[in-house]
């Protein structure tokens, strides 16, 4: 009976382990393991960049910017402005770590980074974070990172968050949450590996963000201004100019608005479908609104939102890909390209560059933004000029676009994979 027992008890060790370990894990509280330190309540408006001093972790760079483990030399943090540092402070060591204490999102409540080498930076946690230190020397410094990471603390936080739209947690909460601690070999192997694994995850975020400015750099030279004949650059062996067109030469506007008997597929499409950046359109709240206004599109047609961003400055132009038909507000601006003027993937390159977006600048004219929203009217955004070349010189340039669009796409699937194998080890290698 004894050895039933025995053999039908849980073992307190992860479900992957590398092979040359054995024998339980430690389970201890957090507040047993872990002093806690007061932070300062600094705002943005008090934080600077570009200067020396006393450096200071804001929650939202925890929430996003920083790697779990933090090299202060490679990290990027704001410095407290002179006349706003705090009288007493604890500056953060080797090995401490910082919690979010807010977060929209149960799951990013206890979002944590963990100081790795702070070399002679001076830094001190700030706004909504929980500042910790291995009070018992149990742990070695990158293995607290991961292990507050790990899909098993992370079930015990979102049991303890509190709120409705904007979830916190405390120190105090700690004292009812466990960690699972092995030896300081196996914790220092798990730290290695976790560790090289979101070094690749940053490299493959930089080739994605060196990959689209390449892009963005050349797609810029390979197309052409109104004001001129030909682009800077030409990857076909052409030396005719470019025509000039008005966009509703090239493209006709689409009127045709939704009916009410084919509300149930398009219901499905609005729902799981956003065709800009702004997706407030796209959720299932739609299905409450009365769709027969609703403008009917089908795949590769344009729609143009005229709200404010910060990558679109002049408003966002997306082109229907994933479905054959959707459904987009009135208050979009819905076109349709000519197949015998414009290639399609030219012009849904041409709307991601500056060359475009001026020439929606030129007919805005200054104070034409209010609040957020662009004043150009239907009839002088069609009447926007802009310089096409011949259809086959426009199928190579969208050609030679695409092979880079795809590249992109390939080193993000690359990227999502690497991310999975980090999740799945956060999920499996922890107690």
């Amino acid at each position: 009976m004894a050895a039933m027992e025995k053999n039908n008890k849980t073992l307190n060790v992860p479900h992957l382990r590398f092979p040359e370990f054995s024998g339980e894990w430690e389970i201890c509280k957090v507040s047993d393991i872990l002093d806690f330190y007061s932070t300062n309540s600094l705002a943005w408006e008090q934080l600077e960049y570009g200067a020396y001093g006393l450096k200071n972790l804001h929650y939202g760079l925890i929430h996003n910017g920083l790697s779990t483990c933090v090299d202060t030399k490679d990290a990027i943090l704001p410095v407290i402005k002179q006349n706003c540092i705090p009288k007493s402070y604890t500056e953060c060591q080797n090995g401490d770590i910082a919690f979010a204490d807010a977060s929209e999102d149960t799951n990013d409540v206890a979002k944590c980074v963990e100081f790795t080498d702070c070399h002679a930076d001076k830094v001190v946690c700030g706004l909504h974070t929980i500042h910790g230190r291995d009070k018992g020397d149990k742990t070695v410094v990158g293995f607290k990172g991961y292990a507050f990471s790990s899909q098993a603390f992370r079930h015990q936080i979102r049991r303890l968050a509190q709120g409705t739209k904007i979830y916190s947690i405390s120190s105090k909460n700690f004292s009812e949450c466990n960690i699972g601690i092995p030896s300081k070999e196996e914790q220092t192997k798990i730290a290695t590996l976790l560790k090289l694994i979101e070094q690749r995850i940053l490299t493959q975020k930089k080739i994605i963000e060196d990959l689209k400015k390449l892009k963005d750099a050349i797609a810029e030279k390979l197309f052409c201004s109104p004001n001129n004949e030909t682009p800077e650059l030409r990857i076909a062996n052409s030396s005719v100019c470019w025509n000039l067109y008005r966009l509703k030469d090239v493209c006709q506007r689409i009127s045709e608005r939704n009916s009410q008997e084919s509300s149930s597929l398009v219901l499905t499409i609005a729902a799981q479908y956003g065709l800009v950046s702004q997706t407030d359109f796209f959720n299932k709240s739609v299905a409450s609104e009365n769709l027969s206004n609703y403008y009917l599109i089908h795949k590769g047609d344009f729609a143009y939102n005229k709200s404010y961003s910060g990558e679109y400055p002049w408003g966002a132009v997306k082109r229907l890909e994933l479905y054959e038909k959707g459904v987009l507000s009135p208050l979009y601006i819905c076109f349709r390209p000519n197949p015998l003027i414009v290639n399609s993937d030219f012009l849904s390159h041409y709307f991601e560059t500056h060359k475009w977006h001026n020439g929606i600048a030129q007919i805005a004219g200054e104070g034409a933004r209010n609040h957020g929203l662009l004043n150009v009217s239907i009839s002088d955004y069609f009447a926007t000029l802009h310089r096409l070349p011949g259809l086959p010189e426009q199928k190579k340039i969208a050609s030679y676009l695409n092979l880079l669009s795809d590249k992109i796409s390939l080193a993000n699937k690359e990227l999502q994979c690497y991310s999975r194998q980090k999740q799945y080890l956060l999920a499996r290698m922890f107690i």
